[in-house]
């Protein structure tokens, strides 16, 4: 009797394989940006930066920048997982050319990102158009918004780059600021907008938020300028100045944003009764141990602030260990926040509020698509980077809006896409003049995926 060691099967490997995909599951993405009109739309809206006679079209290379994003990639010389399989993924350019269209385009940032930006509102259109039901703007009103959330986050220089500086928390990079359109607990979230800046930028600049907020609300399908209450718009403490909330409220637009505890609320926090605290909720809507919510509106000085504006204010035992701040008083915690949402319990307004965590997770998904690192060292090459890592995230969102709804595959951040579908392999079959991709019958989310690609033939056949 032997007793082998081995863990793992022992198989013979050569390097003669022929006919196989690596990297397959990526035609899911593919067929949503075609579905979406995609390659049509930068192809036209980056015709000017096309040279004579040239044989990659830029559209193209900036779609296929965005999908090798979505499998992994976060450098432009990570595009070879597409190079070579032209049957699947079309004619790819080399590493040189992808980095001398960089350089054109960075050449005129401006016009450049308005191009790309253009084209991805107008593709956001369609699928919006196609999901129907799904949609995020689908029967929004006052009561039942779409939730824009902006934030900013750092990013690290390895290297010396251009504006590339010292951040807050002692590290070196730059410090974007980014929008998303939060699609519920049922979904995920798009990249609306992002504003790449120095390392040493301001968290709360008004100027920068109200950019920010201009270009999100410029990919929001069929939105005039007055958008109305139908918009919440979302942030942290650092939304919460006088120049850009007083910029909301001119813009007619529903607003929650955290604002930082000063002096004066905490002195009004101690003198407010027993009888005007409520029980703050968890957000499955169940009481929270130890945490209440209250309104300071009535006892507080809002000079400079826009009328209609709230001020409420939760304190909550902090959990053991936790260190008090010095705005704490008495052992609570407090945070607040405010909002010009005029009907509503308390506790319902706050738990909408705190909701905006999901946006750290749109961010954390956007720096696992391409936003971790900005490889080159010219600052405007770096603006072009960023305005294709929305786009990549843009498709992930598009690509489970379209073809993974009513699947567990609708929440899955992309790590999980990448491992289960994305880096999934397929045999390229040919027969009769066409071409079959066929993926290995006994991989698990198989069916997820084929039964994802003819949804998406669905809507393609359909237009």
């Amino acid at each position: 009797m032997s007793n082998s060691t081995l863990f793992y099967p022992q198989s013979t490997v050569t390097g003669d394989g022929a006919g196989i995909v690596s990297h397959a599951g990526l035609a899911l993405v593919t067929r949503t940006a075609e579905v979406a009109g995609l390659p049509r739309l930068l192809s036209d809206a980056l015709t000017p930066w096309r040279k004579d006679y040239a044989t990659h079209d830029p559209g193209k290379i900036v779609l296929d920048l965005a999908v090798a994003m979505v499998g992994g990639a976060d450098c432009a010389a990570d595009l070879a997982v597409l190079r070579g399989r032209e049957t699947v993924f079309g004619p790819v350019a080399s590493d040189p050319t992808v980095s001398r269209l960089i350089a054109t385009l960075a050449d005129e940032p401006v016009a450049a990102l308005a191009a790309i930006a253009g084209a991805r509102a107008v593709a956001r259109k369609t699928v919006w158009e196609l999901a129907g039901e799904h949609a995020p703007n689908h029967r929004i009103d006052e009561h039942h918004p779409l939730v824009i959330d902006l934030d900013a986050t750092l990013v690290t220089a390895h290297s010396e780059k251009q504006d590339a500086a010292p951040t807050y928390k002692r590290g070196f990079g730059f410090h974007p600021l980014l929008a998303f359109i939060d699609h519920g607990p049922g979904g995920t979230g798009e990249a609306a907008a992002g504003l790449l800046r120095a390392g040493n930028a301001g968290a709360n600049t008004a100027a920068d938020h109200i950019t920010v907020l201009h270009r999100a609300l410029a990919q929001i399908p069929g939105l005039c300028w007055r958008a109305g209450r139908k918009i919440l718009i979302r942030t942290d403490s650092a939304g919460g100045t006088k120049g850009f909330l007083n910029y909301l409220h001119k813009r007619g637009l529903s607003y929650s944003c955290g604002i930082g505890m000063t002096p004066a609320m905490a002195a009004a926090v101690e003198v407010l009764p027993a009888s005007v605290w409520t029980q703050a909720y968890n957000a499955d809507g169940q009481p929270r141990d130890g945490a209440q919510v209250a309104e300071l509106t009535g006892v507080l000085s809002l000079t400079g602030y826009p009328p209609g504006m709230r001020v409420i204010v939760r304190r909550e035992r902090p959990h053991p260990g936790a260190q008090l701040r010095f705005t704490d008083t008495n052992g609570w915690r407090l945070t607040c926040f405010v909002t010009n949402s005029s009907r509503g319990q308390l506790a319902d307004l706050e738990v909408r509020h705190r909701l905006r965590a999901r946006c750290e997770d749109r961010i954390r998904a956007a720096k696992a698509t391409g936003m971790t690192n900005l490889p080159y060292h010219d600052f405007t090459k770096n603006q072009i980077w960023l305005a294709i890592t929305e786009l990549a995230t843009d498709l992930t969102a598009w690509t489970q809006m379209l073809a993974l709804t009513g699947t567990d595959a609708r929440t899955w951040e992309i790590k999980r896409l990448r491992l289960r579908l994305w880096a999934t392999a397929a045999r390229l079959a040919r027969h009769a003049r066409t071409r079959r991709l066929r993926y290995d019958q006994h991989h698990q989310w198989t069916p997820v995926l084929t039964a994802g690609l003819h949804r998406l033939e669905g809507y393609r056949t359909s237009r």
